[in-house]
């Protein structure tokens, strides 16, 4: 659903919209803890996230869909929310997953509830201020999070349903980010090497600009798999940024995928850095 913007001049994510997603993650994980994909207690988080961009004057809508998985055929929601300020311009296009990894009992503080809440921030910021130019679609995806293992019919359901509709559909899609993970309090972000080359260097362009400094954003060499994988695959320009170094010791990730990714472990702080840089991408991007 689009709605009718105001123009800005330019994005900015402040430390008041960082404590407002902070709030937002805290009461999602309160309230939607489990979010396994394809459950009734999934659903409920979509309805969630669906009221809360709603209470922030957004419109937003759900998108239910059938997926074969390894445990049976389930039904999944992804929500879109545009905004629009120029029908022949291309679209940006932000992701971020909001289901919990499966059977483990995991909060998805940071991996998951963060970054969706920082979305819900953006739209708010928006909603408030306006969209500088171009168009921006926000994603937020369900079925990110494997059953088994990764693979072409285990995980990423939600992305993959995402980029086959706006293929279909003709959207002409100027760059996809995927954010993830990116609230944890020793925040170190990162562009994995399968992403776009172009929009890496665009990332730390924007950290320096966005006054983050020049090794706030680190260019490596693995590969990770994750929601971007699907834009990629339809043809566009698609990046990841993920801080995939989490747990009580450097490269341990013990917190990750556990009952132990919880709220204590995110902060405001990392989120209102996590929030410039996006901000300055879009302002660069749009």
């Amino acid at each position: 659903m689009l709605q009718s913007l105001l123009l800005a001049a330019s994005l900015a994510f402040t430390a008041s919209d960082a404590d407002f997603a902070f709030s937002c993650a805290s009461n999602f994980v309160a309230s939607c803890t489990p979010r396994d994909a394809g459950t009734a207690r999934g659903r409920t988080a979509s309805y969630w996230l669906l009221d809360e961009i709603a209470r922030q004057g957004a419109n937003a809508k759900r998108d239910c869909f059938d997926a074969l998985t390894p445990c049976g055929r389930r039904q999944m929601v992804n929500i879109y929310c545009r905004f629009e300020t120029d029908p022949s311009a291309e679209w940006v296009v932000l992701v971020s997953h909001y289901d919990t990894k499966p059977g483990v009992a995991c909060p998805g503080a940071n991996d998951g509830a963060s970054t969706s809440a920082l979305l819900v921030a953006l739209a708010r910021v928006i909603v408030e201020r306006g969209l500088p130019k171009g168009n921006l679609m926000l994603i937020w995806t369900d079925g990110e999070e494997c059953m088994r293992s990764y693979s072409g019919s285990d995980g990423f359901w939600g992305s993959r349903r995402a980029a086959e509709i706006l293929k279909r559909k003709g959207v002409k899609v100027r760059a996809a980010i995927c954010l993830d993970m990116l609230g944890d309090r020793d925040l170190k972000v990162t562009v994995p090497a399968n992403g776009d080359k172009t929009l890496a260097r665009l990332a730390c362009q924007a950290a320096r600009k966005a006054g983050l400094g020049d090794g706030f954003v680190e260019l490596v060499r693995d590969e990770v798999k994750d929601d971007h994988m699907a834009f990629a695959a339809a043809g566009w320009k698609a990046i990841d940024l993920i801080d995939f170094i989490y747990g009580s010791k450097p490269f341990l990730n013990d917190y990750w995928h556990t009952s132990e990714d919880t709220i204590d472990k995110i902060s405001a702080e990392s989120l209102h850095k996590s929030g410039r840089l996006v901000a300055e991408m879009l302002n660069m991007l749009l």
